[in-house]
């Protein structure tokens, strides 16, 4: 089969062939039809995610399949379901590292992985969604929307009318300004350096969007917020300087969440700490994929989106085949899209 792989740390991605393996206890055999690309595998290719000495490997973490093979044990899926692949733990057998042949030798990979023709995915890493489900969504579901909709659910404890500003619009972004928007968070304040973000984000009913290249953001706060404060502020760059940048923005109540990574060793300064000990004291959070329960929350998102309370065609903005994936990054590098899918197979009825 055709799979992209990382042999080299910062270079190029290869699209090679590979073999499969017996399925072991616990793992299940996919045929992938879309995969989604998310920024922390730009870090994974640095080597920022600790896989270093785990070299060549297959990658991708959020996709749709089709279950072709289940190996003992599995229970939670079967034969012919359509499923979400996912990195956060959901329900079934936490298996092995699944394992592939690659030029010769068996080589070792994550317990999900995406990029790919066919994987070999831990069972607790899929979950069964109806068939007439949206291959795009389910991608989504994997990774950036379960992530975005998580942070607002679950960890920002989020009043009806409180201020959200989300910073950087691409994937998740994009997805968190939805979240807001579905618990009535006001103002809602998109902020990137892109301006082709702009219409994307008010598009999916951010109230504000400023583009910091060319727009003054303390006078924009100042104009339509008390005191030029923010209830909640997300990060999505992982951009220290950002990160410190924004929390002069933070009211006395606010919680700050970090949901993009800072790369290993940078550090994050905040400007003046002692205001975090003013009001009820300030609260700076790192997300771990917004706490999502894959088993519950993804049958929920799926309502939301049958009807209608979640648009997913706003947030993907470019599709790519398995070759093109090095082009792919590229485009996600450049911080001028939304979320990028790679189309891989027809779906199989």
């Amino acid at each position: 089969m055709k799979a992209v792989i990382l042999e080299k740390l910062n270079s190029p991605l290869s699209v090679k062939e590979v073999d499969l393996t017996e399925l072991k206890v616990g793992q299940v055999l996919v045929k992938n039809i879309v995969s989604g690309l998310c920024g922390a595998q730009i870090q994974e290719i640095k080597g920022n995610k600790g896989n270093g000495k785990f070299l060549p490997h297959l990658m991708g973490h959020e996709g749709c399949g089709i279950v072709q093979q289940i190996g003992p044990g599995v229970t939670t899926v079967k034969v012919g379901d359509k499923v979400v692949m996912h990195w956060r733990l959901g329900s079934g057998i936490e298996s092995e590292f699944p394992s592939y042949i690659f030029e010769g030798k068996t080589i070792s990979s994550g317990k999900v992985t995406t990029l790919s023709e066919f994987s070999i995915v831990s069972e607790n890493r899929l979950t069964s969604v109806p068939h007439d489900t949206s291959n795009y969504l389910c991608a989504l579901l994997g990774c950036g929307l379960t992530t975005a909709l998580g942070v607002i659910n679950n960890e920002v404890d989020l009043k009806f009318g409180e201020s959200v500003m989300i910073v950087g619009c691409g994937g998740v972004g994009l997805n968190l300004i939805q979240g807001a928007n579905l618990a009535s968070a006001y103002p809602i304040i998109g902020v990137d350096i892109t301006e082709d973000k702009r219409e994307r984000a008010i598009n999916l009913k951010a109230d504000i969007f400023v583009n910091t290249k060319k727009d003054n953001l303390q006078k924009i706060l100042e104009k339509n917020l008390t005191k030029g404060k923010v209830d909640v502020i997300i990060d999505t760059t992982g951009n220290p300087r950002v990160i410190s940048e924004m929390m002069q923005y933070l009211s006395d109540y606010g919680r700050f969440v970090l949901v993009g990574q800072p790369n290993p060793g940078e550090d994050i300064i905040i400007p003046n700490g002692k205001n975090m000990f003013n009001g009820v004291g300030q609260i700076m959070k790192a997300s771990q994929g917004g706490k999502a329960d894959p088993s519950r929350d993804i049958p929920r998102f799926i309502k939301l989106h049958k009807a209608g309370k979640i648009d997913i065609d706003k947030i993907v903005s470019h599709k790519f085949s398995l070759d093109e994936i090095n082009e792919a990054f590229d485009l996600l590098r450049t911080g001028n899209a939304g979320r990028i899918m790679i189309e891989i197979n027809e779906e199989l009825k």
